[in-house]
């Protein structure tokens, strides 16, 4: 990549205002965040060529973890390095989580007022929708990448399953199907691919070691977007630690959608849940610590990183499956509702979402605006 004039780079302040102006006002997931960015830092300030950002997008986009989030880190990391990263990063991150935690502390309180509840129940009927939303999005591109259609459709059906049956051991899937399209194409796996083996063990104990274990799965294993990481976090939070209910968990999901910010926020609550508001900062300071490593320590190695057939090639055989992994886990978010209103808000998100193509964050007040009027109607919503 080209390097940047130093003398018109801007200073730590301009980055912290900007990054966190963009950190509250970046509703709508990765395709807002990436806009506002391209926006700031190309075509209003020109501080990066279109060409730097672009490579950007396409450097963050090979690595686990929030994209867009690493994308913010690894723009403010060429604007002024290490010190710019760290900066940028966080101020972009917090605003949505001091949001998050905010409406955590309202939607899982145990004397929530009953249109509350009501709200969490009908956003959180609609979070498999934006599962199938998000899944749907990823296809085209994906599919267009493919040498051979065959193998692209059972690594997405590999996916799709294994998130129903294997839930935190997804991951290992995801590596299988990477490693099998390497091996197709003969190339040799790289070493390195042995970590994610690794994390997906669960942890042996509870408490807030196993708290920050669980986020830092999060941050270090989402590989094509933050939705991947639902299996994980469910079977863990829900069916493990037993930190929070499945009801809560799609809360949680949803609150994830609706604020500034990557889904992986979505661990935040869940560190609530855990251990109040220190637990979801933990939590959420481990999940987006794995971020900052790979943009601070590789960002120098990005160029080889994308020029890299072996990594092409396992991106090509994980993608389909992770695909499948986000679309499997709309099953499994379905399979938790109660209540036979829940399931007509689900159908009308999915028509909304899929079919009309409407917004997510949109999609999940409206369907939050339904679950106020079930409550008042005197429909179920605990």
């Amino acid at each position: 990549m080209p390097e940047i004039d130093h003398a018109s780079r801007p200073g730590l302040l301009t980055i912290a205002r900007e990054w966190g102006r963009i950190g509250c006002v970046g509703f709508g997931g990765p395709p807002a965040h990436i806009t506002l960015l391209r926006r700031l830092c190309v075509k209003d300030r020109a501080w990066l060529s279109a060409e730097e950002f672009e490579d950007g997008i396409a450097a963050t986009n090979l690595l686990p973890g929030p994209a867009s989030t690493q994308l913010a880190i690894f723009c403010a990391w060429r604007l002024h390095g290490p010190m710019g990263a760290i900066v940028g990063g966080l101020c972009f991150i917090v605003p949505g989580l001091l949001l998050i935690l905010v409406l955590a502390a309202l939607f899982l309180s145990g004397d929530a007022p009953l249109w509350v509840r009501g709200a969490a129940a009908g956003a959180g009927s609609a979070v498999a929708a934006v599962a199938v939303h998000a899944a749907a999005d990823l296809v085209p591109a994906s599919r267009r990448r493919a040498r051979s259609r065959a193998r692209w459709y059972v690594y997405l059906l590999l996916g799709g399953v294994s998130t129903v049956l294997i839930g935190p051991y997804l991951v290992l899937v995801l590596l299988a199907c990477g490693i099998v399209e390497m091996l197709v194409r003969r190339e040799r796996a790289p070493k390195s691919r042995a970590l994610p083996v690794l994390l997906a063990a669960p942890a042996a104990a509870g408490g807030l070691g196993a708290l920050a274990w669980v986020a830092f799965k999060v941050g270090a294993l989402s590989y094509g977007g933050g939705f991947v990481i639902i299996p994980l976090m469910q079977s863990e939070a829900v069916d493990h630690y037993h930190w929070m209910t499945s009801a809560e968990f799609t809360t949680a999901v949803a609150l994830g959608q609706i604020t500034p910010g990557p889904v992986v926020q979505t661990v935040a609550v869940v560190g609530y849940a855990a251990a109040g508001v220190s637990g979801g900062l933990l939590a959420a300071a481990f999940a987006f610590a794995p971020s900052f490593v790979f943009v601070l320590f590789g960002g120098p190695r990005f160029d080889r990183l994308r020029a890299n057939t072996a990594v092409q090639a396992f991106l090509d055989g994980a993608g389909p499956a992770v695909i499948g992994a986000i679309g499997g886990s709309a099953l499994t978010l379905a399979l938790v509702l109660d209540h036979l209103w829940q399931f007509g808000v689900l159908a009308a998100a999915a028509v909304w979402l899929v079919l009309l193509r409407r917004g997510v964050v949109g999609t999940l007040l409206g369907a939050g605006l339904l679950g106020v009027g079930a409550s008042l109607l005197g429909l179920p919503v605990a």
